[in-house]
């Protein structure tokens, strides 16, 4: 992955409605936005504002209601619903708040589930060993704590090789000292693979670790701050 400096995704005018009822929710309300390869880049705002509405869509998990979203030169908008599965499934790892490991697999085995529908994925072991986890490899989730299992689960969204990370809240259920663990684990994965890393968080200081920090409020994106001089984890204040 050598795209650094083009554009990852690229929004035009991205609408997306809900109908609740009787009422029409408008969840994005033209969002014109980029976002390069290679960054990491933070989603900030309240609940409501359109964060994860807008990661669903970039992700191919949803459709627009109008607009374009560009992945390279493609535009997902126009995509039918097998074509979103694909780009999914060769573009996009995805990392929750849950961590959605099964527990009667070993960490390695969960994390070789992945590598079963990518194309060009990466050894397993490579994967855990990017995120620090590799002593853990024949471990159960039961046997290690919250913070290694998210790490399990991004090492498991790394093994299919994707372009992009997508991240939502994958620090929400941590404590500091492990939610840093997290962070430094997808930092390493930035930097070693290039990957594009997109995070919804709650949590202010760590957009202080973004190349780029979105700001949604009401749908619509208010502000865009490019960091010159990113933090490190051991510089913020959580």
């Amino acid at each position: 992955m050598n795209n650094k400096g083009h554009f990852c995704f690229k929004t035009e005018k991205l609408r997306k409605t809900y109908l609740t009822g009787e009422t029409t929710v408008e969840a994005l309300r033209g969002v014109n936005i980029e976002i390069p390869f290679g960054e990491i880049v933070v989603l900030l705002g309240p609940s409501g504002s359109g964060k994860s509405t807008f990661l669903n869509i970039i992700g191919g998990l949803d459709h627009p209601s109008s607009g374009h979203v560009f992945f390279k030169t493609r535009d997902l908008a126009s995509y039918s619903d097998s074509e979103l599965t694909f780009f999914r499934r060769e573009n996009v790892g995805f990392i929750f708040q849950a961590y959605n490991l099964v527990p009667s697999l070993t960490c390695l085995e969960n994390v070789s589930l992945a590598t079963e529908i990518s194309s060009n994925p990466l050894s397993p072991s490579d994967a855990l060993d990017a995120v620090s986890m590799g002593h853990r490899a024949n471990h159960f989730p039961s046997q290690i704590s919250g913070g290694e299992q998210q790490r399990v689960a991004i090492a498991r969204a790394l093994a299919k090789n994707p372009e992009v990370l997508l991240c939502d809240e994958p620090t929400g259920a941590l404590d500091s000292k492990t939610g840093i663990l997290v962070l430094d684990a997808i930092i390493n994965v930035n930097k070693k693979y290039q990957t594009t890393c997109v995070i919804i968080t709650h949590n202010a200081s760590i957009a202080d670790l973004a190349d780029r920090v979105i700001h949604f409020a009401d749908g619509s994106v208010v502000d865009v701050i490019i960091n010159k001089n990113k933090k490190t984890t051991a510089d913020i204040n959580w």
